[in-house]
């Protein structure tokens, strides 16, 4: 089949919206995780609703790369996992204090932020730059309100 420019786009748009449905599922794993280890209840609260959030994040992503006639991708992209944070292994918080899971949440919103920054540079549609954008001011109001509760571990601690 011969694919035009529109083909090619549509493909790049789906290829760009699979990595931020990744990057959404990393982040719902891993604020599942921190969620799991953590024993104040507000701060586990805070972690699961974030962890529903990108849920629901990579969820509508899902429908718009369908809606592009395209498969969202359920695999995970080897060069991009080295890109996130560590989060991905519930192990790897046991035994950390609060402060220490708040800034390793922290840091893997740093990555989540910066995929989403790359993502605005590619040539997406307005419709779904749209949705990017509104999902990426979400990611950084959480990202700000962890940097605050670190620094406020930070000094309390």
């Amino acid at each position: 089949m011969n694919r035009g420019p529109a083909d090619t786009s549509v493909g790049g748009s789906a290829s760009t919206l699979n990595e931020l449905i990744q990057t959404c599922k990393d982040g719902e794993n891993g604020f599942r995780a921190a969620a799991e280890s953590v024993e104040d209840s507000n701060l586990r609260h805070l972690f699961e609703s974030y962890a529903q959030q990108r849920a629901e994040f990579a969820a509508e992503l899902q429908l718009e790369v369908r809606r592009l006639a395209e498969d969202p991708e359920e695999t995970v992209h080897v060069t991009a996992a080295f890109h996130r944070g560590g989060l991905d292994i519930k192990a790897d918080l046991t035994g950390r204090d609060e402060a220490m899971v708040i800034a390793e949440c922290e840091q893997s919103e740093d990555v989540a932020v910066q995929v989403y920054r790359k993502s605005l540079v590619s040539d997406l549609p307005n419709d779904l730059r749209i949705i990017v954008e509104r999902q990426l001011l979400e990611i950084k109001e959480a990202h700000d309100h962890l940097r605050s509760l670190e620094r406020s571990h930070a000094r309390h601690g």
